[in-house]
């Protein structure tokens, strides 16, 4: 009888142990493709350090790599404005190449302003916005992911 009772609980055990294997398994093997609309990410760049321009530049690649259908938005105000400025963005050409692929980048008109940026200085194909940090919220309250980039 205890016998029994051993090799029931030990196949019990074995059942319980292979399920949890398969579960794990199962999590592990998550891929974009189960994605059922596609991602939206509100990217806020306030930072004029070039490192940070650099590090969102590849983030941005990496993303587009991974799940291409990605919606993409990079507001960029404050000090961050200065990455759609013409005669100071180190990263021109990946911005372009970005926007190309369909990342939107953004100005904030405000912070132009405060800067004496003049629309003609940014880059090729920039929005703008009156106030950056409102377009952010905006993106928030419209179930975009937000992401402090720098």
């Amino acid at each position: 009888m205890k016998k029994s009772i051993l090799l029931i609980l030990l196949v019990a055990l074995a059942q319980a142990t292979f399920a949890q294997k398969k579960d794990k398994k199962k999590s592990a093997n998550t891929t974009t493709e189960q994605v059922q609309e596609p991602r939206k990410i509100v990217f806020q760049l306030t930072s004029a350090d070039t490192t940070a321009h650099k590090m969102l530049m590849k983030q941005l690649s990496n993303i587009l790599s991974v799940a291409p259908e990605t919606k993409i938005e990079v507001v960029c105000h404050g000090p961050g404005l200065s990455m759609l400025v013409a005669e100071k963005s180190i990263v021109a050409r990946q911005i372009k190449a970005s926007a190309e692929k369909g990342v939107d980048f953004v100005a904030c008109r405000y912070s132009m302003k405060e800067r004496n940026v003049k629309e003609e200085q940014l880059l090729q194909n920039i929005r703008i916005v009156e106030a950056g940090i409102i377009e952010i919220v905006d993106q928030q309250n419209a179930g975009w992911v937000y992401i402090k980039a720098g």
